[in-house]
Order: C-alpha cells, then structure tokens, then sequence
C-alpha cells in the first residue's frame, strides 16, 4: 500500500500486489476500489494530470469522469 496522491479533492493509494488503486473522493466522503484496467486506466489518466500544471477544478472533472464508481462511503480508522 503506498499513498500516490493527496490533495483537498481526492486521496488516492495505490496497492501494487493486487494490481488495484482506491481512490477517495473528499468532495462527498465516496471511493471505490478499482482493479486490473480501470485502475490502470485511472493511474495514466491521473500522471497525465498531474504532469502538467492542473487546477484544482482539474481534479475534480477526472473525479466526475468515475462518478457512477465513487458511491462506497469513505470510513476513515
């Protein structure tokens, strides 16, 4: 497990061995558990992001784009 990106939008952490990335939309407290080709989907999608100079209002349209995903209430321990 290894935290990849935080920021006031979104939490993200990457989970290598089971080929899966969480990702917590800190908007409405939601993530999902993505696996296999949606989290490497997301990945790419996310190091294009951030590889230039994103606004904030940037993370938060990759975040719409996985809306019907992001429906797990974020438990935080």
């Amino acid at each position: 497990m290894m935290i990849v990106f935080d920021n006031p939008v979104m939490h993200v952490v990457d989970y290598p061995a089971e080929h899966a990335v969480e990702v917590i939309d800190k908007r409405v407290n939601k993530g999902v558990l993505m696996r296999d080709g949606a989290a490497e989907r997301f990945r790419a999608e996310l190091k294009a992001l951030v590889s230039g100079e994103p606004d904030i209002e940037a993370f938060g349209d990759l975040l719409e784009e996985y809306g019907s995903l992001i429906t797990q209430p974020a438990v935080y321990h």
